[in-house]
């Protein structure tokens, strides 16, 4: 396998590569494109762990060679949020360099599977799905919004509240990826009774999360760490698949049974990206309220998207 890391030396890039570094099959190759040219001595760096896992860096203007012979693409590169900012907030900026990217991804690795993290996801990734339609490129098995980061923070605030082991404790997220478009499926949750008041304080907590690190930096940044982590999860399980395993995987696709075009929801991957979209469950009262309520945001944010790919 090789992997590519757009944005290789940023926040999310770095410990991300980390853990690549560390965990990918012996035998792959890892790439990491910036345009910050330390991106290269990142490479360098991470070239010095003892693991089977080649890493080369490379900065701006030698994109389509990080690209080249990619099988995953995952994309953290854009600005982080800051206090007060929303994802949407993100989007002018975000938006261009998430198209410029996957521009280059059509032209030099059409066939990759595209794992997009840079904010706001609700929208780059149908600007993502845009962009490759108008290449001819498009597979929507092998395009990703990740979403894992919603994943392991309900597994462990539900598990923090329930004092059980994180690890153990699973947790279905369905939607999109921000604010209200997050809506955790407690009434799912195993061996759990919650009540309404537990219910409603986790679920805002899970929605607001991203916003409870940013402000607790202070000015210094967005979630990095925890992102690097789900990625890496996402990525790894993602290459599992590719390689012949079949995992599931909470994550924001293209949809055709769902009230929006894109929605995050359970996938088994397997060797040509989306193997299959799982049924995610019947919903409780409280939950399929707040799925009605976040469609128009959700239907928003996609449309928000598609409209800024087509006038590029």
């Amino acid at each position: 396998m090789k992997v590519t890391v757009l944005g290789g030396a940023g926040g999310i890039g770095q410990p991300l590569s980390l853990l690549l570094k560390n965990a990918l099959p012996a035998g792959s190759a890892l790439a990491l494109y910036d345009v910050n040219p330390v991106v290269v001595g990142v490479g360098v760096d991470l070239g010095h762990i003892p693991t089977p896992v080649s890493v080369s860096g490379y900065a701006e203007g030698d994109l389509d060679a990080s690209l080249s012979g990619a099988d995953v693409v995952v994309i953290p590169a854009g600005v982080p949020r800051k206090p007060g900012m929303t994802r949407d907030d993100l989007f002018n900026i975000n938006a261009g360099i998430v198209a410029t990217l996957v521009e280059a991804c059509a032209r030099t690795c059409p066939d990759a599977c595209l794992a997009v993290i840079t904010n706001p996801v609700n929208s780059t990734v149908p600007i993502a799905a845009e962009i490759l339609k108008k290449a001819g490129v498009y597979d929507p098995h092998r395009l990703f919004g990740v979403t894992t980061l919603d994943v392991i923070r309900s597994q462990t605030f539900v598990a923090e509240r329930k004092g059980w082991d994180p690890a153990e404790t699973r947790v279905t997220v369905v939607g999109g990826h921000s604010g209200n478009t997050i809506l955790p499926l407690l009434s799912q949750v195993a061996g759990a009774d919650f009540s309404q008041d537990e219910l409603e304080g986790l679920t805002h907590r899970i929605q607001n999360a991203g916003t409870e690190v940013v402000e607790a930096k202070a000015g210094g940044g967005s979630a990095t760490l925890s992102m690097g982590e789900a990625a890496a999860r996402f990525t790894l399980a993602l290459i599992d698949g590719l390689t012949g395993g079949s995992p599931v995987q909470c994550a924001y696709v293209a949809v055709d049974d769902q009230p929006t075009a894109f929605f995050a929801l359970p996938v088994r991957l397997g060797r040509s990206g989306v193997a299959e979209r799982l049924p995610y469950g019947p919903l409780s009262p409280y939950e399929q309220k707040l799925l009605d309520e976040m469609i128009p945001t959700l239907e928003a944010n996609i449309e928000k998207g598609v409209a800024f790919a087509r006038q590029r």
